[in-house]
């Protein structure tokens, strides 16, 4: 079968099972801490083994470096524009608009779903296999901030089927931004590929640092890291085979 479509059935799953768990059952907070460590490492280890090095080789140094920072910026921009979903925002707060609150929430996934799925096509230039990776590291974090978006909305609405078909549509910026940046990368040189391609990798290890890592890691004693350090190893046995 062709990888395509796996790489797509891969990079829409995160949000549709994330928001099918949101309206079943809500998992604890250490059991999502630890996937949200498990992507981080794996979004750590394929920006640094994979991505920043594949740029070095077919730009420059100097494109590389504008690149990341160029990516990091932009993650940066987009959460001073609409915050990003963390764990703890599954839980209602005292005299908030949960209904409101949980639609502005889906309205914040729309956009930021959008670069990820370009993150993903990154494999169009360099090798399918690392676009599988990045889809699948990218699916594994967008789980929780699928039930982040359906289990608020379900509880104060009660419209279950709603919830949940609201949640998984943030999905879709996911399946554009993939599909835009393949053509884009077709069409450009190769040292803006370069360019694209570290700040692909500057865009993950904003993620990383900025949430998956500081919000995995509280109230959990650091345990986590192991569940990090698990991402990094699948990275470099998934490079092996």
């Amino acid at each position: 079968m062709d990888p395509l479509f796996w790489i797509v059935i891969i990079a829409v799953s995160g949000p549709i099972i994330g928001s099918a768990i949101g309206i079943i059952k809500m998992p604890t907070f250490g059991y999502i801490c630890n996937m949200l460590c498990f992507a981080a490492g794996v979004m750590l280890a394929i920006s640094f083994l994979e991505l920043i090095p594949e740029s070095l080789t077919i730009s420059s140094p100097w494109i590389s470096v504008l690149g990341v920072v160029l990516g990091a910026l932009a993650m940066y921009a987009l959460d001073k524009l609409i915050p990003h979903i963390h764990p703890r925002l599954c839980a209602q707060e005292q005299g908030c608009n949960l209904e409101r609150t949980s639609v502005y929430l889906i309205l914040g996934m729309f956009l930021h779903n959008f670069p990820e799925g370009m993150a993903i096509a990154i494999g169009s230039v360099t090798e399918t296999k690392l676009s599988i990776t990045i889809a699948l590291a990218i699916a594994i974090h967008n789980i929780p901030e699928g039930i982040c978006t359906s289990a608020p909305y379900f509880h104060s609405t009660h419209k279950r089927l709603r919830a949940f078909l609201l949640s998984a549509a943030t999905a879709v910026p996911i399946l554009i931004g993939y599909i835009t940046a393949r053509y884009v990368f077709q069409q450009v040189s190769a040292q803006m590929v370069g360019l694209l391609i570290s700040a692909t990798a500057g865009l993950m290890i904003y993620i990383t640092a900025d949430e998956l890592i500081p919000h995995s890691c509280v109230g959990t004693n650091h345990r986590t890291i192991f569940s990090l350090m698990l991402g990094v190893v699948f990275v470099i046995l998934l490079g092996g085979i």
